[in-house]
């Protein structure tokens, strides 16, 4: 330990950012690369094909984001738990078994190790955090208040992409002998396209996916989340007078030791803390927000028509859609990750036998994610002035303005937003770190030993994100997340008929609940 503190955070900028400048930049610049929109501005190829990708599953599952809103409200709440346990069992390619066991055994026993519920919050624990806070301002400031408005769309839009690749992640997932479920896009790509025909692009994608997404998890889902969560906390706390100041690794050590502490017992663990700490974090974010809303209460329609009339002036559609698309997603994947992939990982461990269960469950969270939380964020911004448009903000920036904006209505309020950062970013930590296990026991085995050299390189690297600048090394996280896109998005594209069988099939036993329900309520004599 006496060697590790002797390291200096100007030692760990320059032994890190070294190895990663040069080797990587071709691969950061090959993933933002621009399509030039005017002479001066442009969007990274990846976010046209992100959102062309969610326009597309949107139509064609029929606005399944809006048609299916309340019956994944159901389902959230248990409505249709009983459908689970309910009929024949049979053996379907719904469930991918390993070991050789019996797949109507595993069907009868319930597949899967979390609640809907808990699948849910795991998945909005990843997404749920800086994106909302720090995003959000950086957006608005380059493309005023106008850019909320596009965050929303592309936000409802997202919904669609998130429930095609959450139905896959569950269609195609593993159980090993111990019911511990494997799923994600690995499987989907490797499986679903080997029933395609197309076995040999599928293992090579899902390898692909796999590397990127341990990168990103090791990265923006990890030392990303430390360092800015260190930032805010070093800068409430007295910023160069703070008694932490310059002494990152002590509080990276203590989210290491929190963040193993949980690790170590796997989705289960994980779930038990996000199904509790997620419904905090973002009631207690809220509720500060709403405190600020509401005292200026009468700025509030001022506020939407400002947001409508910037969306819809050139200024407004360029630096909106630029802001958003850009700042927003290059920091925490635009807030929901929608068409990256790396939620199914977490949805695939739910506890049914219908894959489109989860699907229509997972289309919720960039609804809260995105439009609920990203739009109120914008609203307490632009409501107390803090936005002025054409301000370049980097993520520590953001998240002060934001601080600014709360402390505007309550003097402790940046308290509470430092509360809410940290325990943001500790969820997105332990729920990234889930999905890069997830990836790392595809690649190199499903053992304890290989499960427990990954954890510990994943604290590891939480020390380090706390203590250090990490300039390139950020860049180059960012950059295996948006990559994680190319080989999911050919997944999606090449399976959706594979998806609207699955929801027929469920709605219709839905349909077929309801049906049953209402002749039961019928006269007797009818």
């Amino acid at each position: 330990m006496s060697i590790f503190i002797q390291i200096t955070e100007a030692t760990l900028d320059e032994r890190i950012n070294e190895k990663f400048s040069n080797a990587t930049r071709w691969f950061i610049d090959g993933i933002f690369a621009e399509i030039p929109i005017t002479e001066t501005t442009g969007i990274p190829w990846v976010l046209v094909v992100l959102i062309l990708g969610a326009a597309y599953f949107t139509l064609y599952f029929k606005f399944v984001n809006f048609t299916n809103f309340f019956t994944a409200i159901k389902v959230v709440q248990g409505k249709y738990d009983h459908l689970e346990t309910e009929g024949s069992v049979e053996a379907s390619e719904s469930v991918h078994l390993v070991n050789g066991d019996n797949p109507d055994t595993i069907r009868v026993e319930g597949v899967g190790e979390v609640s809907h519920f808990q699948a849910l919050t795991a998945a909005v624990s990843a997404t749920v955090g800086l994106g909302n806070i720090a995003g959000v301002a950086i957006a608005l400031g380059i493309g005023g208040p106008g850019a909320t408005f596009w965050m929303i769309l592309v936000g409802l839009l997202g919904m669609s992409s998130k429930f095609v690749e959450c139905t896959l992640g569950v269609k195609y997932r593993e159980v090993n002998a111990e019911g511990t479920i494997f799923g994600g896009p690995m499987y989907y790509l490797k499986k679903g396209l080997e029933e395609k025909g197309l076995k040999k692009l599928g293992k090579v994608l899902a390898v692909l996916f796999a590397i990127m997404c341990i990168g990103g998890s090791f990265g923006g889902g990890n030392m990303f989340q430390a360092n800015q969560a260190f930032k805010l906390f070093e800068h409430v706390t007295g910023a160069e007078e703070s008694f932490i100041a310059g002494k990152g690794w002590i509080f990276g050590l203590v989210m290491a030791i929190l963040v193993g502490v949980v690790i170590i017992g796997g989705i289960k663990k994980i779930a038990s803390v996000t199904d509790k700490i997620v419904p905090f974090m973002v009631a207690m974010y809220m509720l500060a927000v709403l405190i600020v809303l509401g005292i200026n209460y009468t700025e509030i329609p001022n506020a939407f028509i400002s947001i409508w009339d910037g969306a819809f002036n050139p200024e407004g559609v360029i630096g909106g859609f630029v802001g958003v698309l850009i700042q927003g997603f290059k920091r925490a994947a635009f807030s929901n990750e929608a068409g990256i992939g790396s939620a199914s990982i977490a949805h695939s461990a739910v506890k049914t036998k219908f894959p489109a269960s989860e699907g229509i469950v997972a289309l919720l969270e960039p609804f809260i994610d995105t439009v609920v939380v990203c739009t109120l964020t914008a609203l307490v911004l632009i409501i107390t002035g803090q936005i002025v448009p054409g301000m370049i903000l980097n993520d520590e920036e953001g998240v002060l303005l934001t601080a600014s904006a709360l402390e505007s209505g309550v003097s402790w309020f940046p308290y509470l937003l430092t509360l809410a950062v940290v325990l943001f970013a500790f969820s997105s930590m332990i729920s990234w770190s889930y999905y890069g296990y997830q990836a790392w026991s595809y690649l190199f085995g499903r053992g304890k030993r290989t499960g427990y050299v990954y954890k510990i390189l994943f604290c590891c690297f939480t020390v380090i994100g706390a203590a250090a600048t990490l300039g390139a090394v950020t860049d180059f996280s960012d950059a295996m997340i948006f990559a994680m896109l190319v080989p999911n998005m050919i997944g999606l594209f090449i399976l959706s008929p594979k998806v609207a069988e699955e929801l027929k099939s469920y709605l219709k036993l839905i349909k077929k609940e309801k049906v049953k329900k209402l002749q039961s309520q019928l006269p007797d004599a009818l």
